[in-house]
């Protein structure tokens, strides 16, 4: 096959690719500090030179791996803006959106991510700042329209949306994830405690901003 720009460019891209997915692989089960460049080189199955041909060095590559994470939050805000559309049962539908919700923030690799973020986050503040206002930051706010909308159609007596949004996803997320950032993955939940975890925050929730419990909650 002869040689073009193109088959350049694709090479070019495919080992970025291997370099982000070893680096990320490397960075979530190591930290940073316990990360090299000779390591995301071998894991790689890159030279070091190529590494470094694409990255000028490990805090680049670092931020540019947990910043891509932030896409990843994008399929949860496709799931909080698609929720209670047509809903017919509040309580019902909210039950099965902070099942799913708990389920997609509880995963290990998330878990993970959050964990090396934090621990990172007095090295590099703007990273932190901007993994959290591009990441979970839109999921609240995303999640405040949702309850702005449900309020306004008197399904709930959310009157600060935004204040809302945070004391549901800290209802839902309080405990568990408090458990395995202390305790680490062997504190992992079950699935049917995460369920548990999910109807409880609900029913705490909707005692507070449920318009059929006469709420009218500011």
């Amino acid at each position: 096959m002869p040689w073009t720009a193109t088959s350049e460019l694709g090479r070019s891209a495919r080992k970025r690719k291997l370099i982000l997915d070893a680096a990320t692989a490397a960075f979530l089960s190591r930290g940073y500090d316990g990360t090299s460049m000779d390591d995301v080189a071998a894991l790689a199955a890159v030279s070091k030179p190529t590494v470094y041909k694409h990255f000028a060095d490990k805090e680049r590559l670092f931020y540019e791996i947990v910043l891509a994470t932030t896409d990843q939050m994008s399929e949860l805000v496709r799931l909080v803006a698609e929720a209670f559309v047509e809903t017919d049962n509040l309580d019902r539908d909210l039950c099965a959106f902070a099942r799913q919700f708990i389920g997609a923030l509880m995963q290990p690799d998330v878990l993970r991510l959050r964990r090396l973020v934090i621990a990172n986050a007095d090295r590099f503040p703007e990273m932190g700042r901007a993994w959290y206002e591009h990441g979970f930051e839109r999921v609240l706010a995303t999640l405040a329209n949702q309850f702005q909308r449900l309020t306004e159609q008197q399904l709930l007596g959310a009157h600060d949306p935004e204040m809302a949004a945070n004391h549901f996803v800290g209802l839902l997320l309080w405990i568990p994830v408090n458990k395995v950032m202390f305790s680490g993955e062997s504190a992992l939940s079950s699935e049917e405690e995460l369920e548990r975890f999910a109807d409880a925050a609900v029913f705490v929730f909707l005692q507070a901003y449920g318009r059929q419990h006469g709420s009218d909650a500011r």
